[in-house]
C-alpha cells in the first residue's frame, strides 16, 4: 500500500468517523428538540382553548341543542373539553373519546386500534381540556427533518472528502515527483537529484543521497585513477623482469644467467615495492575520503606505527613523552604517513643502524 493511499485512508476515515459521531449527536438533540417543540404546541393548543372556554358565557352550551359543542379542529391537533361533572363540553373529533378521556395532568401516551397518540390534559377554572396528535404524523414529520438536515451533513462529508484527496495529492507532490525522478533514473547514473521546489522536510534527505552520489562518483574516480596507474606502474618492472629471465633462459653463460635472475629478483622487489605504495595510497585515499572524523593524537599515531613495525620497533630511539597535541588530519592518513617515513629511514639506515624518532611542536 503506498503511502499517500494509506494517508487518505487514515484521514479519511477518522473524518467520515468524527462526522458520523457529530451527526448522530446532533440528530439525537433534534430528536429531542422536535418532541419538546411538539409536546409545547401540545400544550399551548390546550391552554388557548381553555383561554377561548373562559371567554364564552355559560348559555352558549347550556341552550345549545346538543350539549357538546363542535369546535373546528386545529392543523394536526385533536382536542376534548370536560366540564367539571366530567361532561363533554366541547370536542374536535367525535370517534376520539377514549384517546381524549380525562385523564392525568400532564403528557402521556395512549393507543386505540393499533394507533398511537401524543395526550396533553390540561385543568383551569374546573375545565379539563385534553389535546393529542398522532404519533405516526410525528415521526413522519420528524423523518422529513431528518432528509433535511442529513442532506447538508452529506454534502460536507462529500465536500470534505475531495477537498482531503486534493490536499493530500497536492502535499505529497514533491514526493511523487521525487519518485518519479528516480524511477526514471539509470543504475549507473550519478547526477546529483534536483532540489528545486522541496519542502523542507525532503531536503535533509535529497542533500544526504545527492552527497552519497558525489562521493560514490569519486570513488569510481579514484579506482579508475589507482587501475591506470597501477598499469602503468607494473609494465615497466614487469617488462624488466620478463626480459632477465628470457636472458637467463637463453645464454648458456651460468654466471651470465645467474646475474640475469638476479636482476629479475630485483626487479620484482621494486614491484613489490610499488605495489604495497598503490595499495597503501588506495587505502589512504580511501580512509581520507570516507573517514568518520575520528580525532588523531601524537602519542596514538606512534603507537599504531610502531606496532605495525614488528621485530624492526627495536631499533627505534624513542623519547620520554609524547606532545599532547591534536593532528589536523584522519588518524589512518597520520598512521600510514608516519609509517611510510619509518619504513625509509629503516631502509636507508642500514641493517643495524638506529632510528631516533621524535615530535616537536612548531
Amino acid at each position: 500500500m503506498s503511502l499517500r493511499t494509506r494517508l487518505l485512508l487514515t484521514l479519511g476515515l477518522t473524518l467520515a468517523l468524527l462526522w458520523s459521531m457529530a451527526a448522530a449527536w446532533l440528530m439525537r438533540d433534534l430528536e429531542a428538540q422536535f418532541v419538546e417543540t411538539l409536546d409545547q404546541r401540545l400544550a399551548q393548543s390546550a391552554r388557548m382553548v381553555a383561554g377561548l372556554m373562559a371567554q364564552l358565557p355559560e348559555e352558549v352550551w347550556l341552550e345549545a341543542d346538543q350539549r357538546a359543542l363542535s369546535i373546528p379542529p386545529i392543523e394536526g391537533l385533536a382536542c376534548q373539553v370536560h366540564s367539571p361533572r366530567g361532561e363533554i363540553m366541547a370536542r374536535t373529533h367525535t370517534n376520539l373519546e377514549t384517546i381524549l378521556a380525562a385523564g392525568e395532568r400532564g403528557h402521556a401516551y395512549r393507543e386505540e386500534n393499533g394507533v398511537t397518540w401524543r395526550v396533553f390534559t390540561y385543568e383551569r377554572g374546573g375545565l379539563t381540556i385534553t389535546t393529542a396528535d398522532r404519533m405516526d404524523e410525528r415521526n413522519q414529520l420528524l423523518a422529513e427533518v431528518f432528509k433535511v438536515a442529513v442532506v447538508p451533513f452529506a454534502v460536507a462529508l462529500l465536500g470534505s472528502m475531495v477537498a482531503l484527496w486534493f490536499g493530500v495529492v497536492r502535499g505529497l507532490a514533491p514526493l511523487s515527483r521525487l519518485r518519479r525522478s528516480l524511477g526514471r533514473r539509470h543504475a549507473e547514473a550519478l547526477a546529483p537529484l534536483p532540489t528545486r521546489g522541496l519542502p523542507r522536510e525532503l531536503r535533509p534527505l535529497v542533500d544526504t543521497l545527492n552527497g552519497l552520489l558525489a562521493r560514490i562518483e569519486e570513488a569510481i574516480q579514484r579506482e579508475q585513477r589507482f587501475t591506470n596507474d597501477a598499469a602503468h606502474e607494473f609494465k615497466t618492472p614487469l617488462t624488466a623482469i620478463k626480459t632477465h629471465l628470457q636472458v637467463a633462459q637463453r645464454v648458456a653463460d651460468e654466471t651470465v644467467a645467474r646475474q640475469s635472475l638476479a636482476h629479475a629478483e630485483e626487479a620484482v622487489g621494486r614491484l613489490a615495492t610499488i605495489l604495497d605504495q598503490l595499495l597503501m595510497l588506495a587505502r589512504v585515499e580511501g580512509r581520507a575520503q570516507f573517514e568518520d572524523g575520528e580525532d588523531s593524537w601524537v602519542t596514538e599515531v606512534v603507537e599504531l606505527a610502531l606496532r605495525d613495525t614488528g621485530a624492526a620497533k627495536e631499533r627505534f630511539t624513542l623519547p620520554d613523552s609524547w606532545p599532547a597535541v591534536e593532528l589536523a588530519l584522519p588518524r589512518e592518513l597520520a598512521v600510514t604517513a608516519l609509517r611510510n617515513l619509518m619504513d625509509n629511514a629503516l631502509h636507508h639506515g642500514g641493517e643495524a643502524g638506529l632510528v631516533m624518532l621524535d615530535a616537536v611542536l612548531d
